[in-house]
Order: C-alpha cells, then structure tokens, then sequence
C-alpha cells in the first residue's frame, strides 16, 4: 500500500487517522474542531460558576435543582468531547466510544431535564418529592442506557474467536441502522422530557413558567436535531452520493445539540438562580427587612429614665452611712434642672457633721419654701439647734 503526502495544513509525523483535525482543504473537521473546543470551555467555566453562585441562592426549591443543572452541565461536557471522536478516523479505539458513549451521554442529558420537568410538574399541584430522590430517579434512567450500551458493545464486539486474525475490527463494523436502533431508548427519554415539560409552561407562578418554556423550547429543538441527523445518517447521505458524509453528520449533530443544551438550558437557569422574583416571597420565611441582633438592639436602646424623687433626701443623715457605691456620687447627682433658687442648700447640723464652724453671720441665705416658689420641689424644714457654748 503506497504511502500518501500528507494534506495542507498536517505536518509528515501525524497519523492519517488524524488528518481530519488539521487538513485544512476540508474545512468541516477543522470549523467542528474549533466549536466543540470552544464547547469544552464554556461548559467548564458554567460549572464553575453553577457552583460558585450556590451559596448566594436564597430561594430553596430552585437550589434543590443545582444538582440536575450540574448533572446537564458535565454530560454537555462530555458531548463536546465526544465530538473529536467523530472528527478523527475510524479504529477500534475511537469506534467504540462512539457506539457506547452516544447514547450514555444523550441519556444522562435527557434524564435530568425529564427529572427538572417532572418536578415542576409536582411542584404545581403541591409539594413534591426531596430533591435526592429526583437525582435518584436520573441516575436510575441514565443506568439503562449503561447497561443497554454495555451489552450491545460486547455481543457485538466479543462474538468471533480471539484466534481469527481475518476477521475485520468488529468494533468498527456496525450498519448505520443498528446504531440508530441502539439510540431507541434516548429517543423515549426525548420525547417523554418534551411531553412532560408542556404542562409546566401553564404554571400559576411566573418563575416556574419561564423554567417550564427553557426545557420545552430545549426538547424541541433536540428533537428536530435528532430527526435531521437520523434522516441524514439513514436515508440522505446515500441519496445524494455522499456516504463518507456519514461521521460529519454525527459531529455536526453532536456539537449543535451541545450548544442548544447550553444556550437554551444552562444559561438561563445560572442566570436566573440567584435572581429573586418580586411577585414571589421568600420561601425560608425570612421578612423583607434583615432583623437586627439582640446585641445591636441593646446597644441602639435608649436607657431607661429613672423615676425623679418628690423629696430631696437630707444629707446629713445620710453621711454617717457606709457607702455602698464604688464610684463617689457627685453632690450635683440630684439636681433636677430646675431654677437655682430651689438648690438644696445643707443646715446646720450638716455643717456640724462635717466638722466645720461656720459664722452666723456669714450663713449663706436659706431656700425658698415651696409656699413661696411652687415651682421647687421643696426644702426641709430649717433646725432650730442651739449650739453649745
């Protein structure tokens, strides 16, 4: 078998199986190449950004489906991927992940917006079911592609003697009619998500409305990608001349449905996931103003006023009592505000307590009785005291 020159654009050292990556005299493989790679990365930084955003969502039922979103979002990732194997040329390496990795990745996709319908669906006529058991439900439909897949992939693969060298590489040499029959269970799981997600466009609340239309508007075009692709891939290719049309219709299919996931799905769930809906209270309970704590509020009260004595308390009999304060009472402590007049003014015996002598005739004038100023709370009685001589 003669040796070919390599196409425009590939270097002598790569593999023929590879020319579809770089040739650049078929643009096809080079233009899907450029997409699913641009695929790969937008559906890792909406991941990471799906889980950045979780701790900011304050609405529960809609954080109950991250884990659906997220579940979408790393199937989609694995579409873009899957893609390259369609790219490349045929070997019993890349033949074999597209037979089983096709439908598992489909599947796990259309598992979890079946799920995300279904809850929306439950959620309208009443409380639904955890959100670990609607996870549980898409890993139990997703398991049966697994298996399906599994078990096509070894009766089809493992069915001639080990010793036969002329037998060709069977993991290559399927018809195109037994792949798309091996895809009849995704195509169930395809419709069911579309025919579930109709009733949820009619929800009462205008929030699970626009989830209900992402889903049903994601399904539909699904399914007319899926019709185009199974007409192309059976009936048209061969129609018009082309079979070798055959893997660029598969990859074409892969990454256009990738992108309807992201476009149509993701990104309008991660951009409305930490949005509040003004029509629509908090489901926690919470109220619209944040409580303050118990600690700022005794800080921010006011003190309460003491209840202001009717009697001035006389002084001097209360000097001689052992103070119980730490802190020394100031002697203006009990001055109320009013006019200077009504100052107490101590007597005689207080004087004499404290040990001071005093002249008569320097006697500072006495108070006011309240007879004679009504606005003083009033002042004790002076005491007639005579002095020793």
């Amino acid at each position: 078998m003669g040796s070919t020159s390599p196409p425009k654009g590939c270097g002598s050292s790569i593999s023929s199986i590879f020319y579809n990556l770089c040739d650049l005299t078929t643009v096809w493989g080079v233009v899907v190449e450029a997409v699913a790679t641009a695929g790969v990365v937008t559906s890792f930084v909406l991941f990471i950004v799906l889980m950045a955003c979780l701790p900011f969502v304050t609405d529960k039922k809609r954080k109950a489906m991250v884990a659906l979103q997220a579940g979408i979002l790393v199937f989609t990732l694995g579409l873009f991927g899957l893609t390259f194997a369609f790219i490349v040329g045929r070997y019993s390496t890349s033949c074999a992940a597209r037979r089983f990795l096709f439908g598992v990745l489909f599947s796990g996709c259309l598992s979890c917006l079946m799920m995300h319908a279904l809850w929306l669906a439950l959620l309208q006529r009443g409380r639904g079911p955890r959100c670990w058991m609607f996870c549980l439900g898409a890993l139990g439909l997703w398991m049966v592609e697994v298996i399906i897949n599994t078990e096509w992939l070894i009766t089809t693969v493992v069915r001639s003697s080990p010793g036969d060298e002329a037998a060709p590489d069977l993991s290559c040499s399927f018809d195109n009619l037994d792949f798309v029959m091996a895809l009849i269970y995704v195509m169930v799981l395809l419709v069911a998500a579309v025919v579930m997600s109709v009733p949820t466009v009619t929800h009462k609340q205008k929030q699970w409305r626009r989830d209900g239309a992402f889903i049903l508007v994601t399904g539909l075009f699904t399914l007319v990608i899926w019709v185009t692709w199974i007409v192309m891939y059976l009936h048209g290719n061969q129609v018009v001349g082309s079979p070798s049309w055959d893997d660029p219709t598969l990859a074409i299919a892969l990454v256009s449905n990738a992108w309807v996931f992201l476009f149509f799905y993701s990104i309008p769930e991660i951009s409305l996931l930490t949005k509040e809906d003004p029509d629509h209270p908090l489901d926690d309970g919470d109220h619209v103003y944040p409580t303050r704590s118990l600690v700022y509020d005794n800080i921010l009260k006011e003190p309460e006023t003491r209840p202001q004595n009717m009697y001035i308390e006389n002084k001097a009999f209360s000097m001689d009592e052992p103070t119980v304060s730490i802190r020394p009472e100031s002697p203006y402590g009990s001055y109320n505000g009013q006019m200077r007049s009504c100052v107490y003014q101590p007597t005689e015996i207080a004087l004499m307590a404290k040990g001071l002598r005093i002249n008569q005739e320097a006697m500072l004038p006495r108070a006011r009785t309240p007879s004679l100023n009504p606005g003083c709370v009033g002042s004790l009685p002076r005491s007639h005291v005579s002095l020793p001589s």
